[in-house]
């Protein structure tokens, strides 16, 4: 019944009653015209199907080999693309202030970049959960006054990039009274600088340890002297109020952990990196300038015919016989890529010793092994026509349908990985039809061709100057 009003109404009665039917009309008139909250950034990305990752352009970030896009940071970025099904779009920039810009202007999702979580960092941005731990290092040259401890820093001279968390630690060492001279620079990555550090242009630098232990795999005269700071975390970077986002995003970062898919990226670009042989890699590098001008062209001319990188072909063949053609193993396998007769004989090779001959065959051999396996991924398939190679098909069979009765996935190298070794042991080898295998040796055979083709790729310079060396100043091809 509606509210009756008459000249004998109390007057603060009428107004009371006139009040609340206004309340009424306007709260019903704008009921049906409330304006919608605001669009989150994630939102946004699930309606347009895209997201845009901030990045920069490095062994541990983003680079492209042979066109395709790679890099622990990348592949974690398609990963999480892939986990809210959309696509992953890239923009490199070096510099953290200019990712933090473009960020704020959204012209970036999120950066993942390698990033260190920093308090003057976290007044700028909005970090998820950490995905690794590292430490800063400081790193000097080989052969040099060993520095054990901060005290040994004083009166020396060290380089690192303005404005980086390296920059930060530096600066506050030296307010705590550390002699230290800074030199600093706009562009030098850390990589650069740890370069720069083993051919003699400046004494020190100082590294994220995950990136000073990769470094010395390129770089062995480089060595990781000690820690100059406490542990950080590595973690995503996205715009202040983002929440819904950096929620999913540490979501995310506990799935993948969960289903070890987080350590199958981390071993493709770091797995062993700490433990490196100087002695090894040091002649690795001493064998790649003196021994791989004789045979490029060859390997070039076989890689190409068969479809591979030639720098994958130069590691096997380094693994193999370290360039000597004459090699021959306690096997029986001969030459530069160490074939078995019977093998040799069925590829048709006539000159086994000659060296032309040895790696095309062997090339080939590889082919028709990849050709002949299935793998999950392109990698997982690689990985595993090499450790054919290296022990034979029949033993290769037997890991195979051994990770099948484990319950394992065949197609994943990290499940014959692990089942190979195990053909060493009666308790597995009895019921395989080519019994006794020595399981260890495949695994540690890939895991070296995959450590010296990954310094082949990342020392481009290594090749330009081999190149030099045998076509006079003669542009490089890309590769």
């Amino acid at each position: 019944m509606k509210p009756r009003i008459t000249s004998n109404t109390d007057p603060i009665t009428y107004y009371c009653l006139i009040t609340v039917v206004l309340f009424l009309i306007g709260t019903t008139s704008l009921s049906g015209c409330r304006k919608p909250p605001e669009q989150t950034r994630l939102d946004r990305i699930l309606e347009s199907g895209e997201i845009t990752a901030i990045m920069r352009n490095n062994a541990h970030c983003y680079y492209l080999n042979r066109g395709q896009a790679m890099g622990f940071e990348y592949d974690m970025a398609k990963t999480f693309a892939d986990f809210l099904g959309v696509k992953l779009n890239v923009i490199i920039i070096e510099r953290w202030d200019d990712m933090v810009r473009e960020l704020l202007n959204g012209n970036g999702d999120f950066i993942a970049a390698n990033i260190p979580v920093t308090p003057m960092k976290k007044q700028q941005v909005s970090f998820s959960e950490n995905y690794m731990t590292i430490q800063q290092h400081i790193v000097s040259r080989r052969h040099t006054k060993p520095v054990n401890k901060i005290e040994d820093l004083s009166g020396k001279s060290i380089d690192v990039r303005r404005g980086s968390s390296y920059h930060e630690r530096l600066d506050t060492m030296k307010n705590r009274g550390i002699d230290i001279t800074l030199n600093l620079h706009e562009e030098l990555s850390a990589d650069q600088l740890i370069k720069m550090v083993a051919d003699k242009q400046i004494d020190m630098t100082v590294a994220d340890s995950n990136i000073a232990f990769m470094n010395r795999r390129y770089y062995p005269h480089a060595i990781n002297s000690f820690p100059v700071g406490w542990e950080e975390s590595l973690a995503w970077a996205v715009e202040p109020g983002s929440d819904f986002l950096r929620d999913r995003m540490s979501y995310f970062f506990e799935i993948i952990k969960e289903n070890k898919k987080f350590d199958e990226i981390y071993n493709r670009y770091y797995s062993n990196i700490e433990d490196v042989d100087y002695v090894d890699l040091w002649i690795f590098h001493k064998r790649i300038k003196e021994k791989l001008p004789r045979y490029i062209h060859q390997i070039r001319q076989a890689s190409e015919k068969y479809h591979f990188d030639w720098r994958l072909i130069t590691a096997q063949i380094y693994q193999e016989s370290h360039f000597k053609p004459n090699s021959r193993s306690h096997a029986g396998a001969y030459g530069l890529m160490q074939l078995v007769p019977a093998t040799a004989r069925s590829l048709g090779v006539e000159r086994i010793w000659d060296p032309e001959e040895n790696i095309e065959a062997g090339v080939r051999h590889l082919r028709a092994l990849h050709d002949n396996y299935m793998g999950e991924t392109e990698q997982d398939r690689l990985l595993i026509s090499l450790a054919a190679y290296n022990i034979g098909q029949g033993h290769m069979y037997d890991a195979i349908n051994l990770a099948k009765k484990m319950g394992l996935d065949p197609l994943k190298w990290s499940s014959i990985e692990q089942v190979l070794p195990l053909l060493r042991f009666r308790k597995y080898y009895q019921d395989a039809a080519y019994g006794f295998c020595l399981g260890t040796e495949p695994v540690t055979y890939t895991r070296q061709i995959m450590i010296y083709y990954d310094i082949l790729k990342q020392r481009e310079d290594i090749y330009r100057t081999l190149y030099r060396s045998r076509r006079g100043n003669k542009k490089p091809p890309k590769i």
